[in-house]
């Protein structure tokens, strides 16, 4: 079954509103993970808007599930990562002021930087995976950066879900089509949310994980923490035999 990591960042956005330490984002994860959560994933940027790097240190010894630390691959951020021993990083080119991830990777064009950092993070025992949009020719050059995975960015899926499902997924079949032949692993994030994962994940062969941080905090204000996880769960489950 696919393998559901929070994203824990606008935990850290609410808690750096007011100051001080409500609500509590170490706490949090570790709750994440009692009620079924099988990663916990930050995103520091270089501001700390959300996620500090104290709470990467923090929350290192606390997540015994998978720790997946995401974000642009400056030097600062490489140390940052290797000094916490993530389980799991994930290369995203972000600006250093983006609101958000809104573009995976050329592989084409970044390929020999991508291939020396990677190389820096397999060194220090740690398995990458990086963020690619939805395009065959992007996952089969991937495969020259030594990768172990790439994280397929939904944004354009979710986007044109509600009115053409089909249309939407389509080009994430090919790419996964792709990754499978070159036996490269499967992950997969951006606006994945209650009313779309399903459908996602059962097209999807191979989809070893997804990363949700906005919608499924956003729909805990409704549902509960506790239950959203499990509803998502409930849905990566269900993908396995049906797409509704």
């Amino acid at each position: 079954m696919t393998r559901l990591s929070v994203n824990i960042n606008k935990v850290a956005t609410l808690r750096n509103a007011r100051g001080g330490n409500v609500p509590d984002v170490q706490q949090f994860a570790v709750d994440c993970q009692r009620y079924g959560a099988k990663g916990i994933t930050v995103h520091p940027r270089p501001d700390q808007r959300h996620i500090t790097f104290r709470d990467v240190e923090l929350l290192r010894p606390l997540v015994y599930t998978e720790f997946n630390i995401e974000g642009n691959p400056t030097d600062q951020f490489i140390q940052l990562v290797i000094n916490n021993k993530a389980d799991q990083v994930t290369l995203v080119p972000d600006d250093p002021g983006q609101l958000t991830s809104d573009h995976g990777w050329d592989t084409v064009k970044h390929k020999a930087f991508l291939k020396e950092v990677i190389q820096r993070f397999h060194e220090a025992g740690i398995r990458v995976s990086i963020f690619v949009d939805p395009d065959p020719k992007m996952v089969f050059h991937a495969l020259e950066t030594g990768t172990d995975r790439v994280e397929l960015y939904t944004e354009s899926y979710a986007r044109i879900f509600d009115t053409d499902p089909y249309a939407a997924v389509k080009p994430f079949v090919e790419a996964a089509a792709e990754a499978n032949r070159l036996g490269i692993s499967l992950n997969a994030g951006h606006d994945l949310n209650l009313n779309n994962i399903q459908y996602f994940a059962h097209h999807i062969p191979g989809l070893l994980e997804v990363s949700i941080g906005h919608a499924l905090i956003s729909e805990a204000l409704y549902f509960g923490i506790e239950n959203t996880i499990q509803m998502y769960n409930r849905k990566l489950e269900m993908a396995q035999y049906s797409d509704r």
